[in-house]
């Protein structure tokens, strides 16, 4: 009862700071985000990839992707497509070894382990060996992105490639000049003969064809 009238005769400011002061013994409760926090953070333990997963993946199927991104005898919008799906799978592939090995670096020293840390390397190479030949291939695109070709004896400006793809390259490939390279693309969109297909999916026999920035 004493304690009672006591906290009845202390302002409600002090009030509260006694009755939230703990004697050694208590027990702290943790926040709810506290304890979200460390859910969260057991389940990405628990979600992140062990060593069986990480054995079977590696990036040494590029090959033939790579070799159909680069014949130059596809059209090339088509060729795009291809370097946009390598370079993704490439990089997901990356990423998932060094999300895995940095929430588990015990990885990296268990028996077998020279095998992950061999092809994580070779992802870690891939990736930036196909960002170069990608961003090449995309800036070649934005710096000649249509061609002149004679249609019924006029010349009209078409497409090199089908834009939206070029646009989703860029996006992907996220250069610190993206916005710049996109607003090229858009510029050059409003330069193309309505209605015209891309010069690469067009027959070879169509007609005389010029670059055009």
């Amino acid at each position: 009862m004493f304690e009672v009238w006591m906290l009845r005769r202390l302002s409600a400011p002090t009030a509260a700071t006694l009755l939230l002061l703990c004697t050694p013994g208590c027990v702290k409760e943790i926040s709810s985000d506290e304890r979200l926090d460390r859910e969260t953070q057991n389940l990405s333990v628990k979600d992140t990839p062990g060593a069986a997963e990480l054995q079977k993946l590696n990036c040494d199927d590029t090959t033939d992707a790579l070799g159909k991104a680069r014949n130059v005898n596809r059209p090339e919008t088509d060729r795009l497509v291809d370097y946009i799906e390598l370079y993704s799978s490439l990089r997901k592939r990356t990423a998932t070894f060094e999300e895995a090995m940095n929430r588990n670096p015990d990885l990296s020293y268990r028996e077998g382990s020279q095998q992950i840390v061999n092809a994580k390397d070779t992802c870690v190479q891939q990736t930036a060996d196909v960002r170069v030949e990608f961003e090449t291939y995309i800036r070649e695109l934005v710096e000649v992105p249509t061609v002149q070709e004679i249609k019924g004896g006029n010349t009209v400006t078409i497409a090199r490639l089908d834009f939206n793809t070029l646009r989703q390259a860029i996006e992907t490939l996220e250069p610190d000049d993206k916005e710049a390279l996109l607003n090229r693309v858009a510029n050059a969109e409003k330069k193309v003969a309505p209605a015209s297909a891309p010069a690469s999916e067009e027959p070879a026999t169509s007609g005389k064809k010029r670059g055009s920035r």
